[in-house]
């Protein structure tokens, strides 16, 4: 199950009287409880893999808006990794753990480049392009807006 598909659902349950929802494949199993305070808490786990751990996270205030491009950057022809959904970018698998990627680094196609936090779930968030990183948009452990641009990269790097 796609971060889309799962966000269509909370939004499903959040407009109507159900209060758990609980989806069990071959695949995966989740679990989505409405709490009295509105909030949700799902969790979604996979036989192959282990999750991640949790990372305890304050509400944010209100959306960071990302840096401008310099001149420079916006007029050649670098191409943007976007956010795939809302949550919260992450550029560590955990706090104590180097970064996916750094300026200057090389990244490949499918290359897992940050996390995004939505609804309890880390999401890994991969390159479609190949190329140098140029440029991170987003410091980390602020909060992200679907399609908001993480990254540039070159592709000639």
């Amino acid at each position: 199950m796609k971060a889309k598909e799962i966000q269509e659902l909370i939004d499903y349950i959040s407009n109507s009287g159900l209060a758990e929802v609980k989806i069990k494949t071959d695949e995966f199993e989740l679990s989505i409880k409405k709490y009295a305070d509105q909030s949700f808490r799902a969790v979604e786990t996979a036989p192959a893999a282990p999750a991640p751990a949790p990372v305890q996270l304050s509400t944010p205030a209100a959306p960071v808006e990302a840096p401008k491009e310099s001149p420079a950057e916006s007029s050649s022809n670098l191409i943007e990794i976007k956010s795939p959904m809302i949550g919260t970018f992450y550029t560590t698998p955990n706090p104590n753990a180097d970064a996916f990627v750094n300026v200057g680094d090389s990244v490949k196609a499918g290359q897992t480049v940050c996390i995004i936090e939505a609804m309890k779930l880390f999401n890994e968030i991969e390159s479609e392009v190949s190329g140098k990183i140029v440029k991170v948009l987003v410091n980390n452990a602020t909060p992200v807006e679907y399609d908001q641009p993480l990254f540039l990269v070159d592709p000639a790097g």
